[in-house]
């Protein structure tokens, strides 16, 4: 299994995207098969980071060796019990932290994704242009690192 990561950020609600889900497998499905990608990072809450996880573990099927990464923003959090209960065991290979000096939430998801776009070798993001948003901040994020990406908002996933 390669180590390369994609990671992906997404607006809460998704609308009238019906053949989003298959230009994501498209598009991710390329990645480990012909880029050698093998962790895929979620922190999100939402319809876009849940299509995503079922993309990634549908899959995770055919590709066993993949792996799903969750990174959470609260340290307490890497002990199960203290863990949110709809962050199941069976639903990711792995549960991390990144280490952050911000304790305000909306600040720690924001600088958490900031760490998961540096982490990664490519982001998928499903983000309008619109100042307030958590996804399009991440994506002008990406964007200022030169991260390889594409947002799925607008554009149609080549690889």
């Amino acid at each position: 299994m390669s180590n390369k990561i994609c990671v992906f950020f997404g607006h809460r609600e998704i609308k009238g995207q019906e053949n989003l889900r298959e230009r994501l497998l498209v598009l991710v499905e390329e990645l480990i098969r012909e880029k050698e990608f093998g962790v895929f990072l979620f922190g999100g809450f939402g319809e876009f980071d849940e299509l995503c996880h079922t993309v990634v573990s549908k899959l995770k099927e055919k590709y066993p060796t993949i792996k799903r990464v969750f990174c959470l923003n609260d340290e307490r959090h890497l002990r199960k019990e203290k863990r949110p209960k709809y962050l199941r065991d069976e639903d990711y290979e792995e549960f991390t932290y990144l280490p952050l000096d911000y304790n305000y939430w909306y600040t720690r998801i924001y600088y958490r994704n900031c760490e998961m776009i540096d982490k990664s070798d490519y982001a998928i993001f499903y983000a309008e242009q619109k100042k307030e948003s958590g996804a399009y901040k991440a994506l002008q994020y990406a964007q200022k690192k030169k991260k390889p990406h594409i947002n799925l908002f607008y554009e149609t996933p080549t690889v």
